[in-house]
């Protein structure tokens, strides 16, 4: 251990020389401008925000990001071999730029993409200008597509450097556009879940109404008004039971006997509410989503389903751009490629019958997976036994025991045995040894 000395004159502390770091301008500091809110985080359209298209969404947002995205090289028989030690290869698994780790970039880009139909992934840092032909990225950002050219599209980025969402002209050939394989469920106009949020929009608007605080009464006098006098009469009588049922802590007012109150705002039958029930589970039916995927507590077959007809069309969407654009034809002839690695351990349970006791046991007999990758998959630490990297079954005996596997015989030597010893091998039928 360092002596309290050096170690107290290494210390350092986050608040140290604040006043120092207070004394210089924050506007030439630390940036152009500030904001109490990441402002490249992906924003929902506001009615998308106050219905339940939100939490299906970050539903779907986060099972696609909990997929990894690599660039990888593969064989000629497109079986993968190593990752490529490329800076895309670090955007994808590492960071993709100074504010977005992996993970939530690749959420970003399932957000947007669900949420506009189509998103742009934009190359920001390149050692090279793209336009020039092969290049490296150093950093990507997701962008908004606002307007389409034949060759070009016009993209709204956020850009790091002035901290503000600015928007570029790119190409199509180093950009790569990603379309929303779902497009037509949900983001065509008259898509289901487009009218799914206008039903709930004007559902939260009767509820708005209902419960306003208007009591919406109609007073019906004791004369007939068709003079001036009368007129005001009346609105004098209006301000007396408004002023009445405002400054009364019940909200309780009288009337004369020979007046009559109508109510209006009394509770209307309205199929607006089964109108969005319907669609609702219309829209879960053609994203392959249930009511227990979402709660978590969907079975495998149900998972298996939903991986497969929802999460999985999309990777393919993503990776397939990213290939396209980023990869050249000699990277490609290379072997290199733009893969998704799915971790389908995740939904297996521990015990029983095909849980993931059973799975280990299959695949380290059969020779497919070596005991230290089980226990990487598991979560353990890899031993050190030399044994646990071989693609060996250890149900099986191994080395030379002396002692032939059961139903074979022990076949002699001739070569190196002499005229003696191989006929006292012999063994003659009807004679004792």
């Amino acid at each position: 251990m360092a002596r309290f000395s050096t170690r107290l004159k290494h210390a350092w502390n986050a608040f140290t020389g604040v006043e120092e770091r207070r004394k210089q301008p924050s506007t030439e500091y630390y940036g152009t401008s500030s904001y109490g809110r990441r402002p490249d985080r992906p924003v929902l359209f506001v009615s998308n925000e106050r219905s339940i298209i939100s939490s299906i969404y970050t539903r779907l947002g986060i099972d696609v990001s909990s997929v990894k995205i690599k660039h990888v090289r593969v064989d000629d028989e497109e079986r993968y071999l190593s990752d490529v030690d490329s800076g895309l290869n670090n955007c994808l698994t590492v960071e993709a730029n100074v504010d977005q780790a992996a993970r939530m970039f690749r959420q970003d880009i399932a957000m947007t993409l669900f949420e506009q139909g189509t998103c742009a992934i934009v190359p920001i840092d390149t050692t090279l200008n793209p336009d020039s032909g092969s290049f490296d990225i150093k950093t990507l950002r997701i962008g908004r597509i606002v307007e389409w050219f034949p060759h070009h599209v016009r993209v709204n980025v956020y850009n790091e450097r002035t901290g503000k969402r600015e928007d570029l002209t790119v190409t199509k050939q180093t950009t790569a556009i990603v379309e929303n394989p779902l497009y037509s469920v949900m983001n065509e106009m008259n898509s289901t879940l487009q009218r799914l949020v206008r039903k709930l929009n004007l559902l939260d608007q009767t509820d708005e109404q209902n419960a306003s605080g208007k009591l919406d009464l109609i007073i019906q006098l004791p004369y007939v008004i068709k003079s001036e006098a009368r007129r005001q009469q009346a609105e004098q009588r209006r301000q007396e039971v408004e002023f009445q049922l405002r400054g009364s802590q019940y909200g309780i007012a009288y009337t004369d006997g020979s007046e009559k109150i109508t109510q209006l705002n009394r509770p209307v039958e309205s199929n607006l509410l089964t109108q969005v029930e319907s669609l609702t589970q219309l829209l879960y039916v053609q994203l392959g989503l249930t009511p227990e995927v979402m709660n978590g507590t969907a079975d495998e077959k149900t998972m298996l389903n939903y991986w497969d007809r929802t999460i999985e069309p999309v990777l393919d969407a993503i990776t397939e751009a990213m290939h396209r654009t980023f990869l050249t034809k000699t990277a490609r002839t290379q072997g290199q490629r733009i893969m998704y690695f799915r971790d389908y351990f995740k939904l297996v349970p521990i015990s029983g019958e095909g849980g993931m006791a059973d799975i280990a046991d299959k695949f380290t007999r059969n020779e497919i997976l070596s005991s230290n990758e089980v226990r990487q998959i598991v979560g353990f630490k890899p031993s050190s036994e030399p044994k646990a990297d071989q693609l060996i079954n250890s149900n099986m005996p191994t080395g030379d025991t002396g002692v032939p596997p059961a139903g074979e015989e022990e076949v002699p030597d001739v070569a190196n045995m002499s005229t003696e010893e191989i006929f006292d091998s012999l063994e003659v039928p009807g004679e004792a040894a």
